[in-house]
């Protein structure tokens, strides 16, 4: 029994060992702190420019109009959509948030990431007998919109600083 034993752990560890060594990671693992050192957000002032400037600065970027980055944020655009009348006036509904951007370096005006568009979505269930549930679980899913749409942002932006 401690022959077994002994062999699954050296075999567990040889196989974190040669992951490791061949370069494999977890997604996200590791990854905490400052996504990117200095960065200038320009475009239209929205709830989630706003939500995310917070992040930034919490996470330890330093946003200023010299920034070596420039991060161009377009309109965010929120659109809803029914997607199927359930039982008992149940509907499923889906919520899609797009957000146009770019990313500029100052010192060359090249753009490192031209204009793309990021589309996030959530889908919910909403009751015709609750009203009042209905807008609560409107803006929940908003919430839970700007904060996929933050995190897929930063991802994007992580590399800044290597290149």
């Amino acid at each position: 029994m401690q022959r077994r034993t002994f062999l699954t752990r050296v075999l567990a560890g040889g196989t974190a060992l040669a992951l490791t060594g061949c370069g494999f990671r977890l997604r996200g693992f590791g990854e905490s702190g400052t996504v990117i050192d200095e960065l200038e957000l320009a475009g239209p002032e929205s709830e989630l420019s706003r939500q995310l400037a917070e992040r930034l600065r919490r996470d330890g970027t330093r946003l200023h109009a010299q920034a070596p980055w420039i991060l161009t944020l377009g309109r965010p655009a929120l659109d809803e959509r029914r997607l199927s009348v359930l039982d008992a006036g149940s509907q499923e509904h889906e919520m899609v948030l797009s957000l146009p951007f770019s990313v500029q370096r100052r010192s060359d005006g090249a753009f490192v990431l031209p204009e793309q568009m990021l589309e996030v979505s959530e889908r919910f269930t909403v009751s015709d007998d609750n009203l009042l549930a209905q807008e609560e679980i409107r803006r929940e899913a908003e919430t839970a919109l700007h904060r996929e749409a933050i995190r897929q942002l930063l991802e994007r932006l992580r590399g800044l600083n290597r290149a």
